[in-house]
């Protein structure tokens, strides 16, 4: 008979965590917004369910994200969640050859060696014992490695690792002891009747005889406790994102995205992270400002439990680093953006009081500098220049007065005011009739190209400068110049805009950065962050300063008015934004005299 009443814990844990995650998910499920559930019956029966079931075998299981990152912490979470997957399946493949039904008791395959004394005697049963057998070891090297991350990170190299919740506690406690539990459990039946493979015999021998008759039942009672003891805590701990980020890879293919309002599927997110730390390690808070406590790990993990302060739903520069290293691909900063959500008054238009901007028809070209870049004039000046040197027929849209593009708002959760500038903005730029919007400001870019609904083409000035060269209608001088470029973070990570200033800066002797492009650093002068004080966001401006000019380039390149203001004053480095080197070497003045004076080019 395959039973006895230690399988009793392991049944009731499991019937616990099936019933709680079912209901997790149908409540999550149901809390959809209206374009999300929309989007997954669309693309249910579709090819993307396909793509989705291998993302979540590369994701879910083998964890590629991780390993690309940092192989050993790779090599760990995927011997703990898919060994232990495996060790399921070969599992309930041997429990059915041996009975000789797929329908035999549940708990057969998790307790096989204790029932089956003649564990080898059907077909395949000596070959899947020592499968058994080696995926066991497998998971026992993970967890090593595991054991080691808690007790010092630095190891598997990580700065840092999280700080536990209690249920995360009680989960990786229970999950430490059971496969080791397992192991002298199945080594102990393996010393009295030799049904184990080659780790577990090995074991077994080492185990005296008096004592294995006495020891073995206790330590299947302890097997099957710490089990019940895992899955009653995981649905309540860091541990839920096994099965949650199954549903979140499956709804992510299906086309549902975060959106501005929390959901569902914010829900689904939030329990999708397995609090692994690396986001602790790529925050510039943490290791350039020495602030460990608000990273996004904190923020999810507080968000989840409704535990959030102030303090860390604000105190964020929103750079993107946190999601750009996510292995679950988190949409971090926007959730962060849902919790910012301030309070509206039903029914206020804002901003009613601004005077109107007459806009300018019959122009190809509409140039929006953005609020910063009229606090760093040079870069106006610049852009003038470039303009009349290719001969564009352009409005300067808010050369003498305009409204904000609404971003900084938003990034500080003023949701509607923003959306009253950009019902301003887009009818002033829609009435132009133009073929084209340029802004100097990434800022101004990502809001323009996704908050706006507008008629025509948006570009960031690297763009359109980039196809002015490409076109020949402007020409640079032969410079050999040394200049290293910083990736702003709205345009770089934000806006996947990467190789378009590199390219026009490969007309000048362009040099390497150990933070460039995907893993760029942040200014510090955030508009995000409106806790960090000064002291800090000029450690964080020095820091990013200081990795940036370690190879002593004569110019610092940046493609943002904020990121040009904030390197400015640490006099570490020479600092342009690339239109004011494209316009101080610009080859020929091809259709106009160039009026601008050349200090002028010199302004902050």
């Amino acid at each position: 008979m395959n039973y006895h009443p230690f399988v009793i814990p392991f049944t009731v844990g499991a019937l616990f965590l099936f019933g709680v995650v079912f209901y997790k998910f149908y409540a999550w499920i149901a809390a959809l917004d209206r374009k999300q559930k929309f989007m997954v019956k669309q693309n249910i029966f579709s090819f993307k369910t396909i793509r989705a079931i291998g993302e979540i075998f590369r994701e879910a299981l083998v964890h590629h994200n991780i390993y690309k990152k940092n192989p050993v912490l790779g090599y760990m979470h995927m011997s703990l969640a898919f060994g232990w997957f495996l060790l399921i399946v070969v599992g309930k493949i041997k429990a059915s050859l041996y009975a000789g039904t797929f329908f035999e008791p549940p708990w057969l395959g998790i307790f096989f060696n204790f029932f089956a004394v003649d564990g080898h005697a059907f077909s395949y049963g000596e070959m899947l014992t020592f499968t058994m057998d080696f995926l066991l070891l497998i998971i026992l090297s993970g967890l090593a490695l595991a054991i080691i991350k808690r007790v010092k990170s630095s190891l598997l190299g990580m700065r840092k690792t999280t700080k536990h919740s209690r249920f995360d506690r009680i989960a990786l406690s229970s999950l430490w002891f059971i496969f080791p539990l397992r192991l002298m459990a199945e080594s102990t039946t393996a010393s009295l009747h030799g049904n184990g493979g080659f780790l577990t015999n090995s074991v077994g021998h080492l185990i005296p005889s008096a004592i294995a008759p006495y020891a073995e039942l206790p330590l299947w009672w302890a097997y099957s406790i710490s089990l019940f003891v895992f899955f009653v805590a995981l649905p309540y701990s860091r541990y839920m994102h096994i099965p949650t980020e199954v549903v979140l890879i499956l709804l992510r293919n299906w086309g549902a995205d975060t959106g501005e309002q929390l959901s569902g599927y914010t829900d689904i997110q939030l329990n999708s992270c397995s609090r692994c730390g690396i986001c602790i390690d790529a925050c510039q808070l943490n290791f350039a400002a020495g602030i460990s406590d608000v990273q996004s790990v904190y923020f999810v993990r507080d968000a989840r439990y409704k535990t959030l302060s102030d303090e860390v739903v604000n105190n964020c520069l929103m750079c993107g680093r946190c999601s750009n290293e996510c292995p679950v691909g988190l949409e971090l900063t926007l959730v962060r953006q849902q919790f910012r959500n301030k309070q509206e008054i039903p029914g206020k238009f804002y901003y009613e009081y601004t005077e109107p901007v007459e806009s300018k028809a019959g122009v190809d070209v509409i140039y929006y500098a953005g609020c910063m870049t009229h606090l760093t004039p040079s870069i106006i000046i610049s852009m003038k220049k470039i303009f009349e040197a290719a001969g564009v027929n352009y409005w300067f849209m808010d050369e003498d007065k305009g409204v904000c593009c609404g971003r900084p708002l938003r990034q500080q959760g003023f949701i509607q005011q923003s959306k009253n500038l950009v019902i301003k903005n887009s009818r002033i730029i829609n009435s132009a009739r133009a073929k084209l919007l340029v802004t100097s400001c990434p800022i101004c870019y990502k809001s323009f190209r996704e908050e706006y609904n507008l008629n025509l083409p948006v570009m960031h000035h690297t763009e359109y400068i980039e196809g002015l060269l490409a076109d020949g209608r402007i020409t640079l001088n032969a410079s050999n110049v040394t200049v290293v470029y910083h990736d702003p973070c709205e345009l770089g990570r934000g806006a996947n805009i990467y190789e378009q200033p590199r390219n026009i800066l490969r007309n000048f002797s362009l040099i390497e950065s150990d933070y460039e492009k995907e893993n760029s650093l942040c200014c510090g002068g955030s508009l995000s962050d409106a806790i960090l004080d000064l002291r800090l966001q000029l450690k964080i401006r020095d820091h990013a300063l200081g990795e940036l000019t370690k190879d002593k380039p004569e110019v610092l390149v940046t493609a943002c008015p904020l990121c040009k203001k904030s390197f400015v004053h640490g006099n570490k480095a020479r600092v342009m934004d690339i239109a004011e080197i494209v316009a101080g070497n610009l080859k020929v003045i091809a259709r106009k005299k160039q009026s601008v004076r050349k200090e002028e080019l010199q302004l902050v």
